[in-house]
């Protein structure tokens, strides 16, 4: 089941380090989950705060119930069919967003 954390009233972002050492701004598109297991959907920004490709990358999310002021932790998604699994729900989610715009639209 997918469920959205709305955040359409700020635009989140959030600094990845990637293994080379280049960090990358991205918007926080969507928090859902999988099976019980939290993901977060991000879309990279280039300098400008623009995102040339549409490439959206999906990692593991967390926080730490006991202090909701830490910063959540961002995993890496090592097994394929993990990742499959939170693929798809994202897949679900846009088109579920794609359903509300269209109805929307016809209020």
């Amino acid at each position: 089941m997918v469920k959205n954390e709305n955040f359409e009233a700020e635009e989140m972002t959030v600094d990845i380090s990637l293994d080379d050492g280049t960090v990358i701004n991205c918007a926080v598109i969507a928090i859902f989950s999988v099976e019980n297991k939290d993901y977060i959907a991000l879309l990279p920004l280039d300098e400008d705060g623009e995102n040339q490709d549409g490439e959206v990358w999906i990692y593991g999310y967390s926080e730490n119930p006991d202090d909701p002021n830490e910063e959540p932790e961002l995993t890496y998604i090592e097994d394929d069919e993990e990742y499959e699994r939170a693929a798809d729900a994202f897949d679900e989610y846009l088109d579920q967003c794609e359903f509300d715009e269209i109805v929307g639209d016809d209020k």
